[in-house]
């Protein structure tokens, strides 16, 4: 959450009146991960709908630097860094072939399975125990649906059906009959239950506020260009910030280099606003050094303190090149949304959970 509204506060993204016009908001987020990517989306409006599946996190970011170091990229080379869908529930994906329809065009039908494993009962009944169940499948629709074709003798074998589910994890075993074949059995549950579901990717995102259905590599080009949005402009704050100090700083430092002289001036002055025109005219200030240099407290003006302004002064200097660098070189840029996603990455990182098969 926090790097998803980090550099809010640098003016990185536009900002529009909110619904009541009492506060400013964001029109979009500065994001400094593909959160569109990694969480995915779902939602229906008049006309048109979106369904982007989630993806793992470092995988991700690794697509996107692949895609800023060669913006020539194939499909299949950006399948070498995300492999897929990755859902927070885990499971498998069946299938490479419909990923790579949904990463070029924006739309596919992705095959989802439960996580099964099948062992024996020491009595010598089988049993298959469901660990993973596929994203976006509610667990006790699934498991009343199993119940129900039980029941009904669709499916023939299951004894005894338990959902032994915890904070550590899913788990609903079915234990079956000694004469059960329990992978013949486990198939018919694929194809009869939400043990196999589909995930329908269709990526309808917005780019410039215009829907368009995209491609992997476009949606992840839009990131690009939204993140060098939002290091130039946060590039561009710090130095204002960075040259509004150092212009504070060098009024300070003609105060001190002729500390009796303002001294002076100030005392020979009946208030402020008589003393800010005669330290301007007088030492070639304006309005704000002269402030500042009133504003000045006694202590400033010891032996240390001078050697302070000095220091803090030429530290400005060097960040003010740097930041004027940055803005000068495309390539420090893309470097720098590098850096910051790999850093992330290194951060929040997680092994996939969904397999591929």
């Amino acid at each position: 959450s926090v790097e998803m509204i980090r550099d809010l506060d640098k003016e990185t993204v536009n900002m529009s009146p909110n619904y009541d016009n009492e506060d400013m908001e964001p029109d979009v987020l500065p994001s400094r991960f593909p959160n569109l990517l990694v969480n995915g989306s779902m939602g229906i409006a008049v006309g048109m709908a979106t369904n982007v599946a989630p993806h793992n996190l470092g995988e991700t970011i690794d697509g996107v630097i692949a895609v800023m170091n060669n913006p020539e990229i194939e499909t299949q080379e950006l399948m070498n860094y995300i492999k897929g869908p990755d859902f927070p529930t885990g499971g498998y994906i069946i299938g490479r072939t419909a990923i790579r329809k949904a990463f070029e065009t924006g739309k596919g039908t992705i095959v989802m399975r439960a996580k099964a494993e099948i062992d024996t009962l020491p009595n010598g009944k089988p049993r298959i125990i469901v660990t993973e169940i596929p994203y976006m499948i509610n667990k006790a629709s699934m498991v009343e649906r199993i119940a129900q074709l039980a029941r009904d003798k669709q499916i023939e074998g299951i004894t005894d059906l338990r959902d032994e589910s915890n904070m550590d994890g899913v788990r609903v075993v079915m234990e079956l009959r000694k004469d059960v074949q329990p992978e013949v059995l486990l198939n018919q549950l694929y194809k009869l239950t939400p043990l196999q579901s589909n995930f329908n990717v269709n990526n309808v995102v917005l780019f410039n506020n215009v829907p368009r259905q995209s491609s992997m590599k476009e949606m992840i080009q839009g990131y690009i260009d939204h993140q060098i949005d939002v290091v130039v402009r946060r590039t561009q704050y710090d130095l204002k910030k960075a040259q509004d100090r150092a212009h504070i700083l060098e009024g300070l430092r003609i105060a001190v280099d002729n500390l009796d002289a303002i001294i002076h001036t100030i005392r020979n002055s009946r208030d402020a606003a008589e003393a800010m025109p005669r330290l301007m005219d007088g030492f070639n200030l304006d309005e704000i050094q002269a402030k500042a240099i009133l504003d000045m407290q006694f202590r400033r003006l010891t032996g240390l303190e001078r050697e302070k302004i000095e220091t803090e002064y030429q530290d400005l200097l060097i960040k003010i090149a740097d930041l004027q660098d940055i803005l000068a070189k495309h390539e420090r840029v893309e470097q720098i949304i590098k850096d910051e996603l790999t850093d992330i990455k290194n951060k929040y990182s997680t092994p996939r959970r969904t397999e591929i098969l």
